[in-house]
C-alpha cells in the first residue's frame, strides 16, 4: 500500500511513541499553548486519534507570562509494569519533570522533578532500574548526552550525571532515545539544529553506559540535500517496532510553501519512515536516508485506509482535545458549547505574552476556507478571527465597535509594522460573517454580504513563517476577543481544506 506524509499535520512538533499491545501512543510538544502535551492513540501507525493531554491543569505546568516558543519542550512516552510516563522539559523555568498515569484515558500525576539540566528528556528502563537523559552537560563539565540513574518515585538522581556520547559534531545535539535490540544498545539523537540542516544520528555499545561506536553512515536520516523539495527539517525521531516485527521511526519535518520557497508556517508536523535492520545489526531509514511524502511498502496491510479529515466545525471538534488556550485561561471569559462559543474580552491583547481571550485551533493544510459569524456586544472592543503565530506575528480578521457604530477591519501585525490595512463601516450593524481563504503563499480576507465577497485584502503566508517570526511553533486559527466588557459570539465557524 501506498501511505502519504505527514501522518498527522499541522503543528505537533517533537513527537515520540510508545507500543502497548495492540496500539501505539504518541506525544509532541505544546510550547507556550495549554493543556499541554498533546496525547494520540493509534491502532496502525498512519490514522491518529487525540485522546487527551498529559499536562492539564496549572499545577503540572508553569505558562504564566511564558513567551512564544518557550514552556513546554520536547516530551517522551514510555510504558512499563502498566504505568504510562511522559518525561519533558519547561524550557522557561529550566526544569525537566515526568508525569505518569495508570490510565491513558485519565488524568496524569502531578510533576516530578529531575535535578538534571539540558532538555530533551527521554526515560529508559532496565529490571527494574530507571535511567533518565537529556541533552546537556553532566556533572564534570562534559556536554553532550547526559546520563543518571533515577528513584522513580521520588525523581532523586541515585547515580551521578555523566556525558556518555557526543555526538557526530553536529551543531545543538537533543532528543536523545536509548533503546536495547538484538542485544545492542542503540542511541539516537537529532543534530543540526530543528531546521534545514536538521537530521537524525545514532551510535551502539554492548553497555547501557557506553562507550559508544557511531554508526559509519551517519546521519541515518536527513532531508539536508534536497534543494527544490517540499518536506525539509527532517529529525527528531522515536523508534518503534509494529506487531509484524518492523521497525518504523515517527519524527518531524516541515512542508515548505513551495518548490523553491524556503519558509514554512504550519509548524513541524509528524512523519512516518520504514527502519530496516541489516545483517550487520546496523539500520538504515527511508529510501536511502531520506523521508519521502510518500512511501510504498509491503509492512501495512492493504486494508488499512489512510484518513484524511477535511472539515472542521464547532459540532465535530472537541473543545478539550482539538482546541487550546494561550498559557494558562482564566475560564470564567469562555462559554464553550455545542455549536457556538462566548467570549468575553479583557485589556490583553494578542500581542502580549500573557493569556487573551483566545482559543485556537491548529491549521492543518495550505489550502483552507475559514469562516465564522460573529456578533459583538458591550464595551468598545473587538474580537474575530486571527492567523496567529506569535505576539509580534499575526493577522486579524475582526469586527470593531466604536461609540455608536461598528466597522470590519484587516489588520497584519509583522514585528514591530502594526497596520489596518482595511476597514468597513456597518454602520449599527453588530453582526458579521468572515471569511479567510488560505493558499500556499498568501491568504486572502473577505466579508460576506448577503452571500457576496467583499474582498478586503491579502497577506503572504512568509510573514507567518518560521523563517521570518522565528521560534519553533505554526499557525493557529484563533478565536479572540480584546476590550473590557466586550462580548462577542461566535456561531457557523467552518474551516473546510481543500
Amino acid at each position: 500500500m501506498r501511505y502519504n506524509n505527514p501522518v498527522v499535520k499541522g503543528f505537533y512538533p517533537d513527537p515520540s511513541v510508545c507500543k502497548v499491545d495492540d496500539r501505539y501512543y504518541m506525544v509532541c510538544s505544546s510550547f507556550q499553548y495549554f493543556p499541554g502535551v498533546p496525547l494520540f492513540e493509534s491502532l496502525d501507525l498512519l490514522n491518529w486519534t487525540q485522546i487527551g493531554h498529559c499536562l492539564t491543569r496549572e499545577s503540572q505546568v508553569q505558562l504564566h507570562h511564558v513567551n512564544s516558543s518557550g514552556g513546554v519542550f520536547a516530551p517522551t512516552i514510555r510504558y512499563y509494569q502498566g504505568r504510562f510516563y511522559m518525561t519533558t522539559t519547561n524550557d522557561t523555568t529550566h526544569q525537566n519533570f515526568y508525569v505518569w498515569t495508570d490510565d491513558i484515558y485519565g488524568e496524569w500525576s502531578d510533576p516530578i522533578f529531575v535535578n538534571q539540566g539540558g532538555i530533551d528528556p527521554d526515560l529508559y528502563f532496565e529490571d527494574g532500574r530507571v535511567f533518565f537523559m537529556s541533552n546537556g552537560m553532566d556533572d564534570e563539565g562534559r556536554s553532550g548526552v547526559v546520563q543518571c540513574e533515577l528513584d522513580i518515585e521520588s525523581g532523586a538522581k541515585v547515580s551521578p550525571s555523566r556525558s556518555i556520547w557526543q555526538g557526530t559534531g553536529g551543531r545543538y545535539l537533543e532528543s536523545p532515545h536509548m533503546y536495547k535490540i538484538q542485544g545492542h544498545y542503540f542511541l539516537m539523537a537529532a543534530e543540526g539544529g530543528t531546521e534545514y540542516g536538521h537530521m537524525v544520528v545514532y551510535a551502539r555499545s554492548q553497555s547501557l553506559h557506553g562507550p559508544f561506536e557511531s554508526y559509519p553512515a551517519n546521519p541515518v536520516l536527513t532531508n539536508r540535500n534536497l534543494g527544490g523539495y517540499e518536506l525539509q527539517g527532517v529529525g527528531h525521531g522515536d523508534l518503534v517496532e509494529d506487531t509484524y516485527g518492523n521497525w518504523w521511526m515517527l519524527h518531524l519535518g516541515f512542508r515548505q510553501i513551495g518548490r523553491w520557497l524556503t519558509y514554512h508556517h504550519l509548524g513541524r508536523e509528524v512523519f512516518l519512515t520504514p527502519v530496516t535492520f541489516g545483517d550487520d545489526g546496523w539500520f538504515t531509514a527511508g529510501h536511502e536516508g531520506i523521508t519521502l511524502t510518500r512511501f510504498n511498502t509491503d509492512r501495512i496491510p492493504d486494508t488499512v485506509i489512510q484518513a484524511d479529515r477535511k472539515n472542521y466545525t464547532f459540532a465535530n471538534t472537541k473543545w478539550n482535545l482539538d482546541w487550546c488556550y494561550l498559557r494558562h485561561p482564566s475560564t470564567k471569559h469562555y462559554e464553550l458549547g455545542d455549536h457556538h462559543v462566548g467570549l468575553l474580552g479583557t485589556s490583553t491583547t494578542l500581542d502580549t505574552p500573557a493569556s487573551p481571550t483566545f482559543i485556537g485551533l491548529r491549521q492543518k493544510d495550505f489550502d483552507a476556507a475559514i469562516s465564522c459569524t460573529i456578533h459583538l456586544s458591550g464595551s468598545e472592543g473587538e474580537a474575530g478571527i486571527t492567523l496567529y503565530m506569535d505576539e509580534n506575528h499575526h493577522y486579524d480578521l475582526a469586527l470593531r465597535k466604536y461609540a455608536d457604530e461598528f466597522a470590519v477591519i484587516l489588520r497584519l501585525n509583522v514585528g514591530d509594522i502594526k497596520s489596518v490595512e482595511r476597514e468597513v463601516k456597518l454602520g449599527r450593524d453588530n453582526q458579521a460573517k468572515l471569511l479567510i481563504r488560505s493558499g500556499h503563499e498568501r491568504y486572502h480576507f473577505f466579508l460576506l454580504e448577503d452571500g457576496t465577497e467583499l474582498f478586503l485584502g491579502t497577506a503572504q503566508t512568509r510573514y507567518l513563517s518560521s523563517e521570518v517570526a522565528g521560534g519553533f511553533t505554526g499557525v493557529l486559527i484563533g478565536l479572540y476577543a480584546v476590550g473590557e466588557g466586550t462580548r462577542a459570539g461566535f456561531v457557523e465557524f467552518e474551516c473546510a481544506y481543500a
